[in-house]
């Protein structure tokens, strides 16, 4: 009994450090295993912000196609929103389907070339060549 009781603690102690590990992170910082896949939460003025946002929340759970179609409700809504395209290339790429993230991340250093979240992000550097 004292062996289960302690496996037990061993095992709540790794999730509290887990869900601590992510509390209190700023918009913008949500991230996959790895760290090099982040998705971007969109600015609070894009009229694609909801949808983005939305993408986010089943990309952190691995529903890449899910999120890749809320993604593209973000573009639908805001063309110019950088993040939502880069997180669609994020999608796309967990997918197999490279060529399009190539497209998708493309765009997104196009729209935001000073961002730094997405022009040193190393997957986009992969993609593009850089």
């Amino acid at each position: 009994m004292k062996q289960v009781s302690v496996a037990l603690s061993v095992i709540l102690a790794c999730l509290f450090t887990m869900v601590a590990c992510d509390y209190g992170k700023p918009a913008g910082t949500a991230t996959t295993s790895g760290g090099a896949d982040t998705a971007l939460m969109a600015p609070a003025s894009s009229p694609g912000r909801a949808d983005n946002d939305e993408g986010v929340g089943h990309y952190k759970q691995a529903h890449w196609d899910v999120a890749a179609d809320w993604f593209k409700k973000a573009i639908k809504a805001d063309p110019n929103l950088a993040e939502a395209h880069y997180n669609l290339a994020l999608s796309l790429d967990k997918m197999g389907k490279h060529e399009d993230a190539t497209a998708s991340f493309k765009k997104a250093s196009e729209q935001a070339p000073t961002n730094p979240a997405i022009k040193d992000s190393p997957i986009l550097k992969k993609h593009l060549g850089m």
